[in-house]
């Protein structure tokens, strides 16, 4: 059965990896598009993540993808970086975050 966007995002706090983040404070907004359009955001904040529907007032960082693309990130199935490189992942803000976050998550389906 293939996984939702609604699915990843709820796992996410699961997922999360404290000791990775470390003192991190951020918001990570997340702007879908596609087969599941729509808007999360995920707030770090003193070790612990609580993943969010609908906008931020004011994010640290703004990730907009196609719904099917960052599921294929997610799952392992396209590199991260690569699908930034050929624009399919769009990041605005603190591009430094984008470059730590994934290590904050155990990535896998």
């Amino acid at each position: 059965m293939a996984v939702t966007i609604k699915e990843l995002m709820e796992r996410m706090p699961g997922a999360f990896l404290p000791e990775k983040a470390g003192d991190t404070e951020a918001v990570i907004q997340f702007e879908f598009t596609g087969a599941e359009p729509g808007s999360w955001h995920a707030a770090i904040h003193n070790g612990t993540c609580e993943v969010n529907e609908g906008q931020h007032a004011n994010p640290t960082m703004t990730l907009m993808a196609d719904s099917s693309d960052y599921i294929d990130i997610i799952t392992g199935k396209t590199d991260a970086m690569k699908a930034f490189m050929q624009g399919k992942v769009k990041l605005t803000g603190n591009l430094n975050l984008a470059m730590k976050m994934t290590s904050f998550f155990k990535l896998g389906g």
